[in-house]
């Protein structure tokens, strides 16, 4: 008998027919933990449920899930109403959820969230411990995978922003039983060499137990240790690990990551030139107030030099010397005219004048007598007249 050469459709067709006719496949209740949650801009929410042993995919669809009365959470625990089908553009095989219910917390994010409240508490989530973030890097310490795309990313964001950025990395595990230890390598390598300016620590997107090692204690103490800033970029916007919260800075993704460490050298020139424009003009106002300062300073030693003083003071002589000048002129005015009276009055009074009348006076030893007895001895003696005067020897009588 030959068998029939199937297309792969067919091949799916036909098993989702076989499981979408089954009774138990249709009416399936399922307990398990929920990880790899997204919901869809759409309105459909995807995730897995697991347990210990294995993993199944399931989605719900916008009218059933507009209909559940608490909000989905990695590692909570679940039971859901499904039937288990075929999604024939891949051949997966999914639970198609119509109700959920919370049965609790799952093993997994019971213990996240002890550790986070234990680490928490002894401050390593602390704003005050936080490193800054360098405003100039020059390398940059990678500790990731070495392939995948969380590398690649970096580079790329990297080289885009700023080409003289020189990036290292430290290959190291991102999953897998004990890989922290390989993340915690990377971080105390770098320290000890001192080689870089900043660190960045990452992987891309998984549940929450492929992100599981980004949430080991030893993990969050190196990074708490590290003398040198880190920035966490563990897995996709929505994920937090306890690594995000003790890092210095979280980033949503690696590439957010590159553009937080690194400065675009184009934004780095226009501010440059920005800062050099307003410089000059800074320079430019300061220089302009400088000069009319020292113009008003210059005014004012000018109007209080010794050298303007003297020339005030000098002006001030000049002036004070024509005044005098002024005043002895009209003093010696005065004087003279007073000069002039008393001489007319002084020359009335004169003997002189006297004399002209016909008198004489007669002088003994130049001394003038006025007394008949200054002459009874018989002496020398000058008689003075109007046009002269004669010597002669007076002879007494008596």
């Amino acid at each position: 008998m030959k068998i029939k050469v199937l297309s792969v459709f067919e091949v799916n067709n036909y098993i989702k027919k076989i499981l979408d006719n089954d009774f138990i496949l249709n009416n399936l209740s399922v307990k398990g933990e929920i990880s790899n949650l997204k919901y869809h801009s759409s309105g459909h929410i995807y995730f897995s449920l697991k347990d210990d042993y294995s993993k199944i995919n399931c989605v719900m669809f916008k009218n059933d899930a507009y209909n559940l009365d608490f909000v989905m959470k990695d590692g909570m625990s679940v039971v859901v109403k499904a039937r288990a089908s075929v999604y024939n553009a891949n051949g997966s095989m999914q639970l198609y959820c119509t109700e959920i219910q919370n049965s609790g917390l799952g093993e997994l994010y019971i213990k996240y969230q002890v550790l986070k409240e234990k680490l928490e508490k002894e401050g390593l989530f602390d704003i005050y411990n936080k490193k800054p973030i360098p405003d100039e890097v020059k390398r940059i310490g990678v500790v990731t995978a070495e392939t995948g795309a969380v590398i690649h990313d970096i580079i790329n964001v990297t080289k885009r922003r700023n080409k003289t950025i020189d990036i290292v990395l430290f290959p190291a595990k991102v999953q897998g039983d004990r890989a922290y230890l390989s993340l915690i390598d990377g971080l105390n390598y770098f320290n000890k060499s001192k080689s870089v300016d900043l660190i960045i620590i990452g992987r891309g997107g998984g549940s929450m137990e492929e992100l599981w090692n980004f949430n080991e204690e030893g993990l969050a103490r190196a990074i708490f240790n590290s003398k040198i800033p880190i920035i966490s970029a563990v897995g996709h916007e929505t994920d937090f690990t306890i690594s995000d919260f003790v890092s210095d800075m979280r980033a949503a993704t690696p590439s957010q990551a590159a553009e937080i460490a690194v400065k675009d050298i184009e934004d780095l020139k226009g501010k440059a030139q920005n800062l050099k424009t307003l410089l000059i003009k800074s320079m430019d106002s300061i220089i302009t107030s400088k000069k009319s300062l020292l113009e008003i300073s210059t005014h004012r030693l000018n109007l209080n030099s010794p050298e303007y003083k003297i020339s005030n003071e000098m002006i001030e002589i000049d002036r004070l010397k024509e005044k005098l000048n002024s005043n002895i002129e009209n003093k010696l005015f005065v004087f003279r005219s007073e000069l002039q009276i008393m001489s007319g009055k002084l020359d009335g009074l004169s003997p002189l004048r006297i004399l002209d009348k016909g008198y004489s006076v007669i002088k003994k030893e130049n001394k003038i007598i006025s007394s008949r007895k200054e002459l009874l001895k018989t002496g020398e003696i000058e008689i003075v007249l109007k046009d002269g005067s004669v010597i002669g020897e007076f002879i007494s009588k008596e």
